[in-house]
């Protein structure tokens, strides 16, 4: 039953900025983006099933490590900066639009993510491989934003 618990909690979290910091989809849309860049409505199922995975990874090394008592101080930081940091790139980009700041905020996030599947490793592997497309997803999501950073930089859309 906490397994189910805690997954459910954590997708909620996770979650929460959708909530608190809605998508200003017209400003997303003036933006000027690569030819590669996904269309809107995919963020919204890509960060969906993220969100579940991440959420099954912390469930299963909750339950690996007696409800995180014996969870790495590491694990556990490094879990709260990225969560924090996921967190806030919705109010960054689309309440502040500071695409400069999203971008790094971006970074943080995929260098945790990288760090999350290391320390989650010892707890278990299979907590460790659902974090890989968080990884792979976030390092796509950098990777984006520096190129909307750098085609709206000259127009007066940045900080």
């Amino acid at each position: 039953m906490m397994f189910i618990t805690v997954f459910i909690l954590a997708y909620a979290l996770f979650s929460l900025s959708a909530v608190l910091f809605p998508t200003d989809i017209n400003y997303y849309t003036s933006l000027n983006k690569p030819a590669w860049s996904p269309p809107p409505k995919l963020f919204g199922i890509v960060w969906s099933i993220i969100y579940a995975l991440i959420s099954l990874s912390i469930a299963i090394v909750y339950t690996k490590t007696n409800g995180f008592q014996e969870a790495s101080l590491a694990n556990f930081v490094t879990l709260l900066i990225n969560y924090i940091a996921n967190q806030a790139f919705t109010f960054i980009e689309f309440n502040l639009k500071n695409l400069r700041l999203a971008f790094l905020d971006t970074v943080v996030v995929a260098f945790t993510s990288f760090l999350l599947i290391y320390f989650t490793l010892p707890y278990s592997k299979l907590a460790a491989w659902l974090l890989v497309p968080y990884l792979l997803w976030s390092c796509f999501a950098a990777l984006l934003a520096w190129s909307i950073y750098q085609l709206n930089k000259d127009a007066n859309r940045v900080y």
